[in-house]
């Protein structure tokens, strides 16, 4: 369980001599900061905000990083770029605690500055942001690399969510004193090989990174990660075509290894999400693939789907299937059949013996119904007509005599999908039918034909 927006308390750093324009917090605002106690500052200013430290630097905020902060920021926003004894900033302290609310809206406060703040900076707020996400501590960590270090932790990944959602895609992250990007800090928590990381990063600099590991260690090309993925399953599932290839060349076997879960191969990865190019690479080099499926048995059908541009878009994730038993197929069709039988029946019977009866005087009007020109009537008799074609549809769908269907196979599940769906359709036409029909019988007497 994660922390409270009430329960990060944090001091950090080794003391350092104070600076001239330092005030240092008393024990009494210490615990005012400590529980987020604001109406302690109400009476401080911006500049007293700002100078305002502990012995470590620590400001307002890395004392507390709670649900006051947005009404100290308010007051001060110039705490959000304040250093402490080690160059953390706030944003280094939530990303350590793995409060993924608390980095949220330290990134909201920051994009919120005032614009008279950001034209003193020269950037505007997209820049600001990400100018603070990429401050380094005095161990050149940014905020990602310490939240990197523990993403075994499903706080910590909301985190790196939430760092990376307004950075540049294309920026890239330097490495910090120990010579670590993020990736590779993330790659060494969840059992990540050196292969693992290059395969997903997937760029040309990366290419030949692929090859010195493979041509030295070649036995990685096999090496799983705590989900049982290869670095071959992330270069297909993310659409790293030349990492596919590169690895490919180096080990053929690697893509016939599943995953932990459902038995899932690169080429089920790569078919999930459309990379139709790495399907056909993959196929090309090791064509038994398609006969190894995975827990739903699903490979045919997502390679007849390879084409569709929305498979694209569908992240790799269980799929449920549908299984139905003949039987139990067919015992709900002999009952379908009844119910579309019985309201093909009455629908027609009602057509015939329409409420209000036929006239029977002689003349150009005879064995028109009376009710000719009520509109409840004119409903009565649409809906009535749509109920018999409804269940005539579905009875037609069950013996496969309705076109264009009859002169093709069609699956049991999908004539049985389609007899169900027109039933359903008729029935609800039948219901509008009898309420209409009951309604223009008894219009006269308001209050019965309400009720009923």
């Amino acid at each position: 369980m994660g922390p409270t927006l009430n329960e990060i308390v944090i001091s950090s750093g080794e003391p350092e001599k104070p600076a001239e324009n330092i005030t240092y917090m008393d024990a009494s605002l210490y615990k005012a900061a400590a529980i987020g106690k604001i109406e302690e500052f109400n009476n401080y200013q911006r500049p007293e905000l700002e100078s305002l430290k502990t012995p470590n630097h620590d400001n307002v905020l890395h004392v507390n990083l709670s649900d006051f902060i947005e009404q100290i920021l308010f007051k001060c926003p110039s705490l959000l770029r304040q250093t402490n004894a080690k160059g953390q900033t706030p944003l280094h302290v939530a990303a350590r605690n793995g409060h993924s609310a608390i980095v949220k809206l330290l990134i909201k406060s920051r994009a919120k500055a005032t614009d008279e703040d950001l034209k003193k900076l020269g950037m505007d707020q997209l820049n600001a942001v990400r100018e603070m996400l990429r401050n380094t501590d005095q161990e050149s960590n940014t905020a990602l690399h310490v939240a990197a270090r523990y993403v075994h932790s499903q706080h910590h990944v909301e985190v790196v969510q939430e760092l990376l959602e307004f950075e540049n895609p294309d920026f890239p992250y330097f490495v910090n004193r120990n010579q670590e990007t993020p990736l590779h800090i993330a790659a060494r928590r969840i059992n990540w090989t050196a292969l693992h990381a290059a395969a997903m990063a997937g760029d040309v600099g990366t290419l030949k990174a692929t090859k010195i590991i493979v041509e030295n260690k070649g036995d990685m090309t096999k090496e799983t990660d705590e989900n049982g993925h290869t670095p071959l399953h992330y270069a297909a599932h993310l659409g790293h075509d030349s990492v596919v290839e590169e690895l490919l060349k180096w080990d053929l076997l690697a893509a016939y290894v599943g995953d932990k879960e459902w038995e899932m191969t690169p080429l089920l990865m790569a078919a999930r999400q459309g990379h139709g190019q790495i399907v056909t690479k993959i196929l090309s080099s090791c064509p038994g693939c398609c006969e190894k499926v995975d827990k739903r048995e699903q490979i045919m059908e997502l390679l007849k789907d390879i084409t569709n541009e929305e498979v694209a878009e569908k992240p790799v994730r269980p799929i449920p299937s549908i299984t139905i038993s003949a039987d139990r197929l067919e015992k709900e069709r002999e009952v379908h059949l009844v119910v579309a039988a019985l309201i093909a029946t009455v629908t027609f019977a009602a057509a015939i013996t329409v409420p209000g009866g036929l006239k029977k005087e002689k003349g150009s009007e005879q064995g028109i119904p009376f009710l000719i020109h009520d509109a409840t009537f004119k409903a009565f008799i649409v809906t009535d007509a749509l109920a018999f074609l409804f269940s005539l549809c579905a009875l037609l769908f069950h013996f496969g005599m309705l076109p264009p269907f009859s002169s093709i196979q069609r699956p049991t599940f999908l004539s049985h999908v389609g007899a169900t769906t027109f039933l359903g359709y008729a029935t609800y036409a039948m219901v509008i039918a009898f309420c209409t029909t009951i309604y223009v019988v008894l219009k006269p007497s308001y209050g019965l034909s309400f009720i009923c």
